[in-house]
C-alpha cells in the first residue's frame, strides 16, 4: 500500500531521481524555492534526502539500488497530494501496479531510466520522469523536473543541469 502524503498548499514541487549517492550543487540550485521535493529513488544515501530537507520537505520512495538499513523506511511507492491533484510516485514505472484512472492520479513519477521525460497520456494522466541528477549514464542529460499545480493546472518541465 502506498504511504500517503498530504501538502495542500504546495505549489511548486522539484522532481529528481537517481542521484545514486552524487547530490550535484546544480541539482540544489535547481530545486530551490520549492515547497516540496520528490525523490524518485536510487537515492543512493540519507546524506542526499538530508540535502534536501535542508530546502522543503521530502517525498521519496526506495528505489532497486537503495538498499541497507537507511532504506529501510522507504516505501516502494509513495502517493502525494497538492492543490487537488493526486501524484503516483514509484521508481520504475514498468513495476507500477494500478491503474492511475480509477485511482485517480492526476500525475506519475519515476525513475529508473535516466532518460527525463514529460508524456501527456491521452488517459489525461502526465508521466513524467525528471532524469537522472546522479553519476552520468552513457550520454544521457543530468537533469531534475519542476511540476508547477495550479487551479488544477499541472506545468511540468524538465530542467537540464548538465
Amino acid at each position: 500500500m502506498a504511504k500517503k502524503s498530504a501538502h495542500p498548499n504546495t505549489d511548486l514541487i522539484g522532481v529528481i531521481s537517481d542521484t545514486h549517492g552524487l547530490m550535484r550543487p546544480e541539482a540544489l540550485a535547481a530545486l530551490a524555492g520549492s515547497a516540496l521535493i520528490i525523490h524518485a529513488g536510487d537515492i543512493g544515501g540519507l546524506n542526499i534526502l538530508d540535502e534536501l530537507r535542508e530546502i522543503a520537505p521530502v517525498a521519496a520512495v526506495r528505489g532497486n539500488n537503495d538498499n541497507g538499513e537507511w532504506a529501510g523506511e522507504l516505501q516502494k511507492t509513495e502517493v502525494v497530494r497538492s492543490q487537488g491533484v493526486s501524484i503516483f510516485v514509484l521508481h520504475d514505472v514498468k513495476q507500477m501496479e494500478v491503474d492511475p484512472i480509477p485511482a485517480g492520479y492526476g500525475v506519475v513519477i519515476s525513475g529508473h531510466s535516466h532518460r527525463p521525460s514529460i508524456e501527456m497520456r491521452p488517459n489525461g494522466v502526465m508521466f513524467l520522469n525528471p532524469g537522472s541528477a546522479g553519476p552520468r549514464r552513457f550520454r544521457l542529460p543530468i537533469a531534475v523536473a519542476q511540476l508547477r499545480i495550479k487551479d488544477g493546472k499541472i506545468d511540468p518541465r524538465v530542467i537540464q543541469l548538465l
